[in-house]
């Protein structure tokens, strides 16, 4: 079992005893969803895999987050604000923007990626260095803007 599914558990476990029942209906919800795509794929996730479903479902909370406040819907966007709070306690530190862009550079240095055409193969490379650290939309622009240039 990976290491980040196990601090979920333990999570669960913690909140269980201190009877923080809306912090349990989150982590057991994200348990659900990877017992889900485990059972969908037929595979063991690693902390990888678990990462990007992780950033799934903030990315998911964060959509329904800014629809509810544009909304004048308080109540559930405070509940969706928690329900992020308590996804992020599980993800590492996010890169600052000009880490990023300096990963960036350096991968389409080593790939002498010169056209659009190679956006693929840099994003591929990235998106395993980036897990979990950087949102994917945020590469994707960063990669788009080094290629045009």
């Amino acid at each position: 079992m990976s290491a980040l599914k196990n601090t979920i558990t333990e999570s669960v476990k913690t909140a269980m005893k201190a009877r923080e029942l809306e912090k349990v209906k989150v982590l057991r919800n994200v348990q659900s969803v990877i017992k889900q795509i485990e059972i969908d794929r037929q595979i063991e996730l690693d902390d990888t895999g678990v990462l990007e479903i992780l950033q799934k479902q903030l990315k998911q909370r964060q959509e329904s987050l800014a629809v509810f406040t544009d909304n004048g819907r308080d109540d559930l966007a405070q509940k969706e604000q928690f329900e992020i709070d308590i996804i992020n306690e599980f993800m590492p530190q996010q890169m600052s923007d000009e880490a990023l862009a300096e990963l960036v550079n350096e991968e389409i240095a080593s790939q002498g990626a010169t056209s659009m055409k190679d956006m693929g193969k840099v994003m591929a490379a990235l998106k395993a260095k980036t897990t979990g650290q950087a949102d994917p939309a945020t590469v994707s622009k960063l990669v788009k803007l080094a290629l045009q240039g």
